[in-house]
């Protein structure tokens, strides 16, 4: 991947594997899924298996690299992550699972490939609406072949459609955000990588999440960053980390925008 326009190309690549795996393997399942639990409490599918079996085949085809999934163990996470240093596959195969087992159509396919642990390419792709979010580093991000954003963000936070998850930020911060939000309104659709994805596209203007994994922001982060947007840890640390660590995330769609929020945060929490 020397060029931007080869990276564009393989993006693009990418996007075509994942939507074709996910028209066979994610949607037909779709309202059929039996929803189970993991030992963490959160929501697992036949589906997701499925969909992260398929990706551990397919994607080596594209680009020689090892496959770390959200449902493989820890220890094989860890032992992929260290092995994948030169060139890796980072995969959520469903994200927003729940939505998905209860037929809420807003759930995404992540995939990102990332070297020296740098996102260079980036795919969410929600088969119900058949939109593919996807980006290659310094050429751009997109939406189905139209470049991204879709519109211009606002330029005020007072103005601005907010995505915020209350679960897992502080009693305080939530409390501040309830009674006297900066913003003028606000969402939580329950995919963390389709929502870094509207952000880049415009149609929410901030974002804070207060606990990620690496295959949540793996892909998002870039797809955000070629749009023109922002984004760190909500203490400023820039994001990045290894498979077991959860982190915080604000983004924005623009830098000013981005700085204001990032000012209110501070000084609220």
């Amino acid at each position: 991947m020397t060029t931007s326009a080869q990276r564009l190309e393989l993006a693009r690549s990418l996007a075509a594997l994942v939507r074709q795996m996910a028209g066979e393997t994610i949607l037909p399942r779709y309202l059929r899924a039996v929803r189970e639990h993991k030992a963490d409490g959160s929501v697992l599918t036949e589906a997701d298996l499925a969909s992260q079996a398929a990706l551990v085949e397919r994607l080596p085809q594209l680009i020689p690299a090892p496959v770390l999934g959200e449902e493989m163990t820890a220890e094989e996470q860890g032992r992929v992550w260290q092995a994948g240093v030169d060139g890796l596959w980072v995969i959520d195969p469903i994200d927003g699972t729940t939505n998905f087992a209860n037929g809420i159509p807003f759930f995404g396919v992540a995939v990102a490939y990332l070297v020296n642990h740098k996102t260079q390419l980036g795919v969410v792709y929600n088969p119900v609406t058949d939109e593919a979010f996807y980006a290659g580093r310094g050429a751009g991000a997109w939406l189905n072949d139209v470049s991204l954003p879709l519109r211009s963000p606002t330029t005020r936070l007072k103005d601005a459609v907010a995505g915020v998850d209350f679960k897992r930020i502080s009693h305080h911060l939530g409390d501040e955000l309830a009674v006297r939000p900066p913003y003028y309104s606000q969402r939580n659709f329950g995919s963390s990588a389709l929502e870094w994805c509207y952000v880049a596209a415009g149609r929410l203007d901030v974002y804070l999440h207060g606990g990620q994994m690496l295959w949540d922001y793996a892909a998002g982060r870039l797809i955000l960053e070629e749009a023109g947007g922002c984004y760190s840890t909500l203490g400023g640390t820039p994001l990045t980390a290894g498979p077991a660590i959860k982190r915080s995330v604000i983004a924005a769609a623009s830098p000013a925008l981005f700085d204001q929020w990032r000012v209110w945060l501070n000084t609220h929490s």
